[in-house]
């Protein structure tokens, strides 16, 4: 049975400080994100329910930018409206952020045994959170023989075909599977999202997306300035990524502006380090930008590049909402987004395997650890952050005393 969200709406402080205890918890990637985030702001807080969730997921996955913090301002827009769209992107954000600009300048290491072993715990926790949300969601979206169907489908396509096409080519099989199969089920129609996006305002987005990709490289190209080179190269990296932080290495690595500023060895390290941080792999941004240049200027260029990768995935999602919500009510469009729900169940399920599973549960100690947290969660009813404080010490112990890192 879905859970009926709270008809409340929050305050911009409440936003701020649930995201804030996300972006400081919420390791091991854009799919690990939707679990904390299904785990916090769904079942715990009510914020939205398991079908409402579902949209903004495979909404926000058929968008370029990073899909984790375009559903995460939607939820912000959802609970405070605009000033909680942004309290929830800055508060998910710039943790990340901050960690990587430190570790630009050296204050940050993850090196050593006590490091390796926080990491290792890290990311067995984000094998028992995105675990718990397929069990949660899968309760809830895939609750007959067709969905359940439809969800093992997606699952099966996302794993043969890997990275963001497979997700996109799961979702559509949904949707047709769902326009196909689910017309005669009695879908239940999920609320509309309080949203209060007009069409006058979402195609004012769309319209200022075109002007920034269309105006920034005539203006660099023009005035050789080095800030609008910055704005200029991750602009359009964030406008053409699909599927995540992985995703946008190798466009921001083919951008002279970056290439001839930071070096390979540069790129690598700071890319190690963001895989390791918690929060969104974009944060990326802000340590190239900080590369890039020297003395007063660099936190403001790691600032500039950091709203620039993030800006035109937030435009468009802006953009599109408004004409979503009224296509919605359509009961074909109804039943196309309950197969597409149950897609989403499938492609998380997919993920939870590989990379979560795969790279997460790498010896006897992390999987201890990931079944000791899924417990905590599901049997015990512990909150996320309790898991991931349990999970990174349990990780500590383990690196320190050498025991169970690796498979034999």
């Amino acid at each position: 049975m879905d859970s009926r969200p709270s008809a409340e709406r929050g305050g911009v402080g409440e936003v701020f400080r649930a995201f804030a205890k996300l972006g400081v918890t919420s390791f091991g990637g854009p799919v690990a994100h939707l679990g904390y985030f299904r785990e916090e702001l769904v079942a715990r807080r009510r914020w939205v329910s398991d079908s409402q969730y579902a949209e903004l997921v495979a909404l926000c996955q058929f968008l370029p930018g990073p899909a984790s913090s375009q559903v995460g301002f939607a939820l912000g827009l959802v609970r405070a409206g605009f000033r909680g769209a942004v309290a929830a992107w800055a508060a998910f954000t710039l943790p990340s952020a901050l960690l990587l600009v430190l570790f630009a300048i050296g204050a940050v290491s993850l090196e050593g045994p006590v490091g390796a072993g926080l990491l290792l715990g890290l990311t067995a926790v984000a094998v028992a959170v995105v675990a718990h949300a397929v069990l949660g969601m899968a309760r809830t979206l895939t609750p007959d023989v067709r969905r359940a169907l439809i969800g093992v489908a997606a699952a099966v396509l996302a794993l043969l075909l890997p990275g963001n096409f497979g997700q996109l080519a799961s979702i559509f099989l949904g949707l047709t599977a769902g326009i196909l199969w689910c017309r005669r089920i009695d879908v239940a129609v999920s609320e509309p999202l309080a949203l209060r996006v007009s069409r006058r305002l979402g195609a004012s987005c769309l319209v200022a997306l075109g002007v920034l990709l269309v105006a920034l490289p005539v203006v660099t190209a023009l005035t050789r300035n080095t800030w609008f080179g910055i704005a200029d190269a991750f602009t359009r990296a964030g406008a053409l990524v699909f599927g995540g932080g992985h995703v946008v290495l190798p466009l921001l690595q083919a951008e002279p502006a970056v290439a001839g500023a930071v070096s390979q060895d540069q790129f690598l390290a700071g890319y190690g380090a963001a895989q390791a941080a918690p929060g969104p792999m974009f944060t990326f941004a802000a340590y190239l930008g900080f590369e890039m240049l020297d003395g007063w200027a660099a936190p403001l260029a790691a600032l500039l590049a950091l709203v620039a990768v993030f800006l035109p995935g937030l435009l468009l999602l802006i953009g599109v909402l408004p004409f979503w919500a009224r296509l919605r009510g359509n009961h074909m469009v109804r039943s196309a987004m309950a197969g597409a729900n149950a897609a989403v169940v499938g492609i998380l399920a997919a993920a939870l395997w590989t990379p979560v599973i795969t790279s997460g549960v790498t010896g006897l100690a992390p999987l201890i650890i990931a079944l000791g947290c899924f417990l905590m969660l599901t049997v015990w009813k512990f909150p996320a952050w309790i898991a991931v404080l349990t999970g990174a010490a349990a990780g500590v112990i383990a690196g320190v005393a050498g025991i169970g890192l690796a498979w034999a």
